[in-house]
């Protein structure tokens, strides 16, 4: 318990100062915040204030901005979502954001049905009266990555750029089957939170929403699946039954798992420039990659023993 505190105050100490010229914005206490989870970004709970802050790098700032204006209005309309309170707070290298806390039931996890159902009631939402962005190279990300100094081997870079390069092609020349609509892009069971009162669900993690393909959002859990075996046969079975339509049955089906693939590499790649295991964890991912292995397992981050 004593090791767990030292790590929770490790992970909060640079952050004191941000945290509190946030909570003096906001007129929340911040002294009992508690970090519950880190990996793409660190998540802090403000017990007394009922509120959680997710803390993430400065570049993410047109992303989280559209996330809270995104989700504010899917509230009004009555989506189940998290709910942003107030705008972005930007500190430093920081981007600080304001949600409210969920009483949350952990121990009964989503399943298939239940995110096929509320991505079909996602895409059935209108697009909102304002302007989000166009998900045009849902590549930018990684090849900005790739260009960027980092922990990754000069060879598995060039390689990289130019399989990005392909790809990019290839998803111009894909074929939607259905019109461009109102996508979360991050749309999985673990980004989808029961509610101890009621059983309701809500969908969080918002900073992938645009404009674009349907098909983005169905296809991340195929990845899941294949690349985490934490799906099998019976819950994408369930997932298309409540969707209403099988992503499977486009023609550019594996294409579009292995633009998920590469999408996915982009944090890993950028926390190998200081992270031994983000290193390895790319260097094998691309190994898997250019051996074309399509059932090798991938490796998620290691939960601190806080979270």
């Amino acid at each position: 318990m004593a090791d767990n505190n030292k790590q929770r105050f490790s992970v909060l100490a640079p952050l004191r100062p941000a945290l509190a010229a946030f909570g003096e914005r906001l007129g929340v206490n911040v002294n009992d915040a508690n970090p519950v989870h880190l990996q793409s970004n660190l998540v802090v709970e403000l017990p007394s204030a009922r509120l959680v802050v997710r803390v993430a790098g400065a570049r993410s700032l047109a992303a989280v901005s559209s996330s809270m204006e995104v989700t504010g209005w899917l509230s009004s309309r009555g989506f189940p979502c998290v709910e942003p309170v107030g705008i972005p707070f930007r500190w430093e290298d920081n981007v600080l954001s304001a949600w409210r806390l969920l009483d949350l039931d952990k121990d009964r996890p989503p399943s298939g049905s239940e995110l096929g159902q509320i991505l079909r009631q996602l895409h059935n939402q209108a697009l909102p009266p304002f302007e989000l962005r166009r998900l045009t190279d849902p590549l930018s990300d990684v090849a900005a990555a790739v260009n960027s100094p980092t922990g990754t081997a000069e060879a598995d870079r060039r390689w990289l750029s130019d399989r990005i390069g392909q790809l990019r092609k290839v998803w111009v020349d894909l074929v939607s089957a259905q019109e461009p609509g109102l996508i979360h892009g991050d749309a999985h069971p673990g980004n989808l939170f029961r509610l101890r009162r009621g059983g309701g669900l809500v969908l969080g993690d918002w900073d992938g929403v645009s404009v674009g393909p349907r098909e983005w959002d169905l296809i991340q859990i195929h990845y899941f699946a294949r690349r985490f075996k934490r799906y099998d046969e019976s819950d994408l079975k369930q997932f298309t039954q409540a969707y209403g339509w099988d992503v499977r049955d486009l023609e550019g089906f594996d294409y579009l798992v292995l633009l998920r693939e590469f999408y996915s590499l982009s944090s890993y790649i950028r926390r190998a420039a200081t992270e031994q295991w983000a290193r390895d964890e790319v260097a094998y991912r691309v190994r898997t990659l250019r051996e074309e292995d399509a059932t090798a397992a991938w490796y998620s981050p290691q939960r601190q023993p806080w979270q």
